[in-house]
């Protein structure tokens, strides 16, 4: 038999029929009309070449041809109505697959370890694969190429098959060693521009936010040391006379923060934002639907200046 010719309503017609055996009280019970149903089995009998019902004295009686058909049948539409159930819904505590997370290296420090500990509550049969970008358009390739399901890190550049939903913004504080100097009340400007400056670009660069900042001022600082690893800079600052601007998170997750010297920048300065990205074609799976609502549940922590 050509499967291609066969349309599954006319399954579902045929065990309709098999449970009621009348044709109109199977329409009611598939929502199709009499006509529709007295329809399908005239081309229920051409396709299986058999009459399948013919009327008795209580309704119609299934032939023997329709009797072999019946458990077959409907063990094949529950496997049918089993499958596509199981794409509309997702079960994480009894789930068995794996994730992929793409992670700058700031969000690894501040929610890798609580979205650890969720898993391991509420899905501990799930696998979950990390992988690091420290360029932040380097998400767009991992999630265009299927390597990551979803990446957190500041905002790549836009892309119409890349979603994102914010997560959590970082603003910037001043560090300096305890018992610097410096280190008093308030930070003021002018101090600001003597001090040997340390700063900390992921991307290499030698001209970060501060800069961008100064410059509309007319204005420089300098520059002590550039390095790519943010959570060195704290070490690095609470063993020597060096400033640095570095987003709060970045210092409470260092613990350093006991040897340091919280300060307001004495130049405004936006908040970076950290964005969950994943791309359009995850975006209605339920189980990536599950894992992007429980990463955007987790909780923020803040480091106030002190």
């Amino acid at each position: 038999m050509d499967l291609h010719g066969i349309d599954l309503n006319l399954l579902v017609a045929f065990d309709a029929l098999m449970q009621e055996r009348s044709v109109t009280k199977a329409g009611i019970r598939i929502g199709r009309t009499q006509p529709a149903m007295s329809a399908a089995l005239s081309r229920l009998r051409a396709l299986f070449q058999d009459e399948l019902f013919v009327r008795g004295v209580d309704g119609l009686q299934p032939t023997p041809r329709a009797v072999d058909l019946a458990g077959p049948l409907q063990q094949a539409l529950t496997e049918i109505q089993s499958t596509l159930s199981f794409t509309q819904s997702f079960e994480p505590g009894t789930a068995r697959l794996t994730f992929t997370l793409g992670l700058s290296d700031h969000p690894a420090f501040v929610l890798l370890p609580q979205l650890v500990q969720r898993l391991q509550e509420i899905a501990p049969g799930i696998t979950l694969q990390v992988r690091n970008f420290s360029a932040r358009d380097d998400a767009v390739d991992m999630l265009d190429s299927g390597a990551a399901d979803v990446t957190i890190g500041v905002p790549p550049a836009s892309a119409g098959r890349i979603l994102n939903q914010p997560l959590f913004e970082e603003r910037f504080v001043c560090i300096l060693r305890k018992g610097h100097p410096a280190a008093a009340e308030t930070l003021d400007l002018d101090t600001f521009l003597t001090l040997g400056h340390l700063l900390v670009s992921p991307e290499n660069d030698r001209f970060g936010h501060v800069d961008t900042a100064l410059a509309k001022h007319g204005l420089k600082r300098r520059l002590a040391l550039t390095l790519p690893h943010m959570y060195a800079a704290p070490l690095l600052v609470a063993q020597s006379d060096m400033i640095a601007t570095l987003m709060a998170g970045v210092v409470k997750a260092s613990g350093r923060e006991s040897e340091l010297r919280l300060l307001e920048p004495p130049v405004e300065l936006a908040p970076v934002p950290f964005v969950m990205s994943w791309h359009r074609r995850n975006d209605a799976h339920p189980a990536q639907r599950w894992f992007r609502e429980t990463i955007a549940a987790l909780p923020v922590a803040d480091a106030s200046p002190k």
